[in-house]
């Protein structure tokens, strides 16, 4: 099913020829109303006029995190201030957030690009759309509802937590697609279960949108069988305006870039070079269609790779693989470099654990994983427990080179939020 088959089966001669006028007009335009952008060039010498083909992208500087805080709140409007709609900020961890301004067209943008992964999967305006995302300054909730509107769906804004309040809509209203983080599915999935209801039997779910914090293919089989769904991948961030970058498609092979829209590089962290096609790196996007606040060459800090093989959809626009995690997100314990999604990958794989962890980090080099137990019981049987305890640290030193301690907790012991999980406490001394 497409949305605009015509722009999603695009040649993709003609579809880099429409990039190519679109990145010389975002670079003409930031180049006459972004005071940052234009010193940039002056910096690296290069001006709007040598921006001949989709390899001169290249010469562009690089636009990081940093830049947006430090250009907090309007620095790098490219509009009036009296022409922009929305504001969002970035969850910020430390010091002033990112202000991400929308004008009126940016707003109808992510709308349209959400609505349009949103039909890729197979949705429909009979739809019953139940958006459990934080409403806000975040931009995951409001696009998608935004989107889901466009298709014609009915939409809850339920917002997260309260899950009682969740099962009681999902009920009442048939609620048959939801918008959630994979750490929020697993404990509705537990919620659930405690409550004597079976998904596949007693609610009209068909699909869920999982995003807002990297998750393994092992989380999304541990959702779809707990919820008895579909569980799909998605990729946005507030600096693209929000959701719907990137989606997968019914096939599920890799996420779908809407190419008329940004410019995807993936490049070598430490040097900020290009990668070969098809290995990992991070991804940096630029903005086509962006009014209020284009971007060039955003530092995303996510680790993936593209997919240049045609999808048996029909879609042409290159696709990624999942997100592996962020380059500031790695850890390096004892001088091996690690990323909690390794971790996750076994956690989620291994039969007897339950769907909430937690790595903890402290004095000088000390990995602790903390599981939940998939079920209670387990208080006398003390020679299982063990078994499972050395097989998850044998597991886990094989993957991540380091042997951690592996602490085993009964079912609802560790914190379980509503928003993005928080899934590593390092309080090391180094």
């Amino acid at each position: 099913m497409f949305w605009d088959k015509k722009i999603e089966t695009f040649d993709r001669a003609a579809l880099e020829q429409l990039q190519l006028q679109r990145l010389r007009k975002i670079v003409r335009r930031v180049a006459a109303h972004v005071p940052f952008y234009r010193e940039k060039f002056a910096e690296l010498g290069v001006r709007p006029k040598d921006i001949h083909t989709l390899d001169d992208l290249r010469r562009l500087p690089f636009t990081t995190s940093a830049d947006l805080r430090a250009n907090y709140p309007t620095g790098l409007l490219a509009v009036s201030y009296d022409d922009t709609l929305r504001l969002h900020t970035s969850s910020g961890t430390t010091g002033k957030p990112k202000a991400l301004f929308f004008s009126r067209q940016d707003v109808e943008n992510a709308a349209e690009l959400c609505a349009r992964s949103f039909v890729m999967t197979g949705v429909t305006k009979k739809d019953v759309f139940q958006n459990m995302m934080t409403y806000g300054m975040f931009t995951g909730a409001l696009v998608t509802h935004y989107g889901a509107e466009k298709v014609g769906c009915l939409v809850i804004p339920a917002g997260p937590g309260n899950s009682e309040r969740q099962l009681m809509l999902m009920q009442d209203f048939r609620t048959t697609f939801i918008h959630l983080t994979p750490s929020y599915a697993l404990y509705l999935a537990t919620f659930l279960e405690k409550h004597g209801v079976v998904p596949r039997r007693d609610l009209a779910l068909r699909k869920a949108f999982v995003g807002a914090e990297p998750y393994t293919d092992e989380t999304r089989r541990k959702i779809e069988e707990s919820l008895g769904l579909d569980v799909y991948n998605s990729y946005g961030l507030s600096e693209m305006n929000g959701p719907g970058v990137a989606f997968e498609c019914e096939h599920k092979h890799g996420m779908h870039v809407w190419e008329d829209h940004f410019l995807i590089e993936i490049i070598n962290p430490a040097t900020g070079e290009p990668v070969k096609n098809g290995e990992p790196g991070e991804l940096v996007l630029t903005t086509l269609t962006r009014e209020a606040m284009p971007l060039l060459r955003y530092r995303t800090r996510d680790i993936t790779s593209i997919i240049t093989k045609p999808c048996s959809c029909g879609r042409t626009h290159h696709r990624l693989n999942r997100i592996t995690g962020r380059s500031d997100d790695m850890l390096i314990v004892r001088g091996v470099n690690i990323y909690p999604q390794q971790i996750e990958r076994v956690l989620m794989a291994q039969s007897g654990v339950g769907r909430n962890y937690q790595i903890s980090l402290e004095g000088l080099d000390e990995m602790t994983v903390k599981v939940e137990l998939a079920e209670a019981g387990f208080e006398g049987q003390v020679e299982q427990l063990m078994k499972l305890q050395s097989q998850l640290a044998e597991k886990l030193r094989a993957e991540i080179l380091v042997k951690p301690q592996v602490q085993l907790l009964p079912p609802g012991s560790l914190p379980v939020s509503d928003g993005k999980a928080k899934r590593v406490i390092d309080n090391r001394k180094l």
